[in-house]
């Protein structure tokens, strides 16, 4: 009998901690059901509120800069038109990855969201695992009709943006300059030749791979004659570059051979067939390689590109000492009146292309700029907050900068469009720093300016339009390429994988790339190479990329039905 009465209790212990453990997981449940769908009504978190609400977010600025953003103008302006005043939590931007960590470990003490949050898609996976950061599709779609708007426009960046599990973990990041084939992301190591020496040599701005190396042979030929004509401190340099090193790399020049695919920064490319390559296996980029390597041999290029850095790279420009490099922006290392950008190469045999950087086809894109944490009570007003960043009069003033500054330069002046139209206008800078008002100014965050705003919310930079203006007239008509590989959102175990591959293979590659372009033996080392690449896993790598590609395709294909629907 007694072992009866026992057995009862325990069973009915048992019960009360299953309905108790139900009851806490079911609320818990709903409480996150009612952080990411709340039902707030939407005229509730109209600004600017009746009431001033405060919200808490994490952020960095640079170090040249305030560490208090309620200083900037822009966040004045802000809490003026919204009466929301921020909490802020500023961290240096050079230490901001480490503090931001430690930050995210204090699991009961979490702001309401992190501003610049800048999380990778590991982070945005790991972090919505760990029940640190929500899901925001719900938010975006009831309180967010800015960031709506552009979804709907561009529905790849909602694809983009949307991880594996379905869910949107992080609020982007969208700077247009262009699209497609005309995005100033297309191209970013743009080779730039020395007109003035071009034009002193009696020499024509060469078309062909076999021009080129003429031409380099001829700033060596008459190195000393340049040096006196236009006083140069320092040797001539034919041809310098940052081997390995984005932007400052010459793989462009290759673009010519085999194939046509040349060498990308990621070493991946994808034919008009659809199907993912890696650059640095096709015989095309071995054929490259061995050209580049002859102009070593004819000492037409610098014994420091192997090795040099940034700031070496540019002291040297900046004594007018290349005849030909590789950048971004020729102003940041010489001038963009001595030099033009060398247009694409015809090979050996007769191809000319121009292979366009992945993830450009959307411009630029940051998927993990801000992001809302499990301890953010007031997520409806959070979102609606964050949606005015996605305002198209808002968008530029926090990627630029602002107007109206009384103590100190302003990126913008308020003008109007010739619709008599609100519209910002980009200043002249005279001899500032646009590096340093944008530091001074610009908050970034969340943000989205497209092609449209142009002209109509505010003018194209100067330096942007010669860019564009230029590698238009220049490239547009060789790349020939359909698809570049795009900005794909893959889970948390393919992004483990990718990572490890990328370790070794991209390392391995980059390795070779560099020691035989000085050094030769690519041919003698060719099949081992390719053997070894096979060894680090190239295959499996390859085919996970193949199939996000073929996965955001079709997704592409989706959303862009739904809108016709």
């Amino acid at each position: 009998m007694k072992k009866n009465v026992n057995l009862r209790r325990m069973l009915a212990l048992g019960l009360s901690i299953s309905i108790l453990m139900c009851a806490t997981a079911c609320s818990k449940e709903e409480q996150m059901r009612a952080e990411i769908d709340p039902d707030t009504p939407v005229s509730a978190v109209q600004f600017p509120l009746k009431e001033t609400r405060e919200l808490s977010f994490i952020t960095s600025a640079p170090a040249t800069s305030t560490q208090n953003p309620n200083e900037r103008v822009i966040f004045q302006r802000l809490e003026q038109q919204t009466n929301v005043h921020i909490k802020w939590t500023c961290f240096v931007a050079d230490q901001f990855s480490d503090k931001k960590n430690l930050a995210l470990a204090q699991f009961g003490n979490l702001p309401d969201g992190l501003f610049n949050a800048g999380m990778n898609d590991y982070d945005l996976l790991r972090y919505a695992k760990q029940g640190i950061i929500i899901p925001l599709e719900n938010l975006i779609d009831k309180y967010m009709p800015n960031l709506q708007a552009v979804f709907e426009q561009y529905p790849e960046y909602r694809t983009m943006s949307t991880a594996p599990d379905g869910h949107i973990y992080a609020f982007p990041w969208i700077e247009q300059l262009g699209s497609g084939k005309e995005a100033i992301q297309a191209i970013g190591d743009i080779p730039y030749i020395n007109k003035k020496w071009l034009d002193y040599l009696g020499l024509d701005i060469p078309t062909t791979t076999e021009e080129l190396e003429q031409v380099l042979i001829a700033f060596r030929d008459h190195a000393q004659e340049l040096k006196e004509a236009f006083q140069i401190e320092g040797d001539v340099i034919p041809m310098s570059f940052i081997i390995n090193n984005g932007d400052q790399d010459p793989a462009i020049l290759i673009n010519g051979f085999g194939g046509g695919y040349g060498d990308t920064g990621d070493h991946f490319a994808v034919t008009d067939e659809g199907k993912v390559i890696y650059t640095s296996v096709q015989e095309g980029y071995k054929e490259g390689i061995q050209w580049l390597h002859k102009l070593v041999e004819e000492k037409l290029v610098d014994p420091e590109a192997f090795t040099q850095e940034w700031s070496t790279y540019v002291a040297k420009g900046k004594n007018h000492r290349y005849g030909l490099c590789f950048t971004w922006d020729i102003s940041n290392i010489d001038n963009n009146v001595d030099y033009v950008m060398l247009p694409a190469l015809t090979g050996p045999d007769g191809l000319r292309n121009i292979t366009r950087q992945n993830n450009s086809e959307t411009s630029g894109y940051d998927r993990g700029r801000c992001v809302l944490t499990t301890s953010c009570r007031d997520t409806a007003l959070a979102a609606a907050w964050i949606d005015q960043m996605y305002a198209p009069l808002q968008s530029p003033q926090n990627n630029w900068g602002s107007y109206g500054e009384t103590d100190s330069f302003n990126i913008f002046e308020m003008s109007t469009n010739q619709a008599g139209q609100p519209m910002l206008k980009h200043m002249d800078l005279g001899d500032q720093s646009p590096v340093e008002v944008r530091e001074a100014q610009s908050v970034n965050g969340p943000l989205a300016i497209l092609n449209d705003y142009y002209d109509v919310y505010v003018t194209e930079p100067d330096d942007a339009k010669w860019r564009l203006d230029h590698m238009h007239e220049t490239y547009l008509q060789d790349m020939h390429s359909k698809y570049v590989y795009p900005n794909v959102f893959m889970s948390i175990e393919d992004t483990n994988k990718v990572s490890q591959y990328d370790t070794d293979i991209k390392k391995y590659a980059e390795q070779k790339k560099a020691d035989w372009i000085l050094n030769g033996g690519v041919d003698q080392e060719w099949d081992a190479y390719l053997d070894k690449m096979e060894k680090y896993g190239l295959s499996e790598y390859l085919a996970i990329k193949q199939r996000y590609f073929d996965q955001y395709q079709a997704s592409l294909a989706e959303e862009k039905m739904k809108d016709k629907g």
